[in-house]
């Protein structure tokens, strides 16, 4: 009876335990009330003002990590187009990676490692994964959610150094995995 309830107490304790070191545990919600779109992001990031840049509605970095970075982009797509009608998974992938390519300034490479969709509440979102080498020999990790709601391509963006991608990749996961467009 003693071994009974010790064991259930330890697993009841190790569950509780273990709830609190989930990725959500470190976490807080931002909401664009007039974009429609919210997220979670890292406790610590901050906000970044945005100096007029096309489409990009909103970035946050890392205090500590500052190249550890987030961002909204929002363009607009052609009338009653949806995200399937602009392609699957890995064609729409390909075509924003060419789009972010056209910068004759940024002389990097970017490879598409991973393409996937999902729906959440009825709505399409796909799920992109970049590697990225900069000229000066650094290495990145990108991760993006990408939707269409009113006529507007909606880009939610996560990065960070190649280095610690290994160490934040669930938690970076569980933050895009928050993205949607109401």
């Amino acid at each position: 009876m003693i071994k009974s309830l010790l064991a259930t107490f330890l697993l009841i304790t190790t569950l509780l335990f273990t709830g609190c070191t989930t990725p959500i545990a470190g976490l807080q919600g931002y909401t664009s009330g007039s974009q429609g779109y919210q997220f979670l992001y890292p406790k610590g990031w901050t906000q970044v003002e945005v100096k007029k840049v096309a489409g990009v509605d909103v970035v946050f970095h890392d205090l500590i990590e500052t190249s550890e970075n987030l961002s909204v982009i929002i363009n607009p797509v052609p009338d009653n187009k949806t995200l399937t009608d602009l392609g699957t998974p890995s064609e729409v992938g390909y075509r924003l990676l060419k789009n972010n390519s056209l910068n004759p300034n940024l002389d990097k490479e970017v490879e598409l490692i991973r393409s996937e969709s999902h729906q959440i509440d009825g709505q399409d979102y796909y799920i992109l994964e970049y590697q990225v080498k900069l000229p000066n020999g650094q290495e990145r990790h990108n991760l993006a959610s990408v939707t269409v709601n009113n006529n507007k391509l909606y880009s939610f963006n996560l990065s960070t150094s190649q280095k610690r991608w290994t160490q934040i990749q669930e938690l970076f996961e569980t933050i895009v995995d928050s993205f949607s467009v109401s």
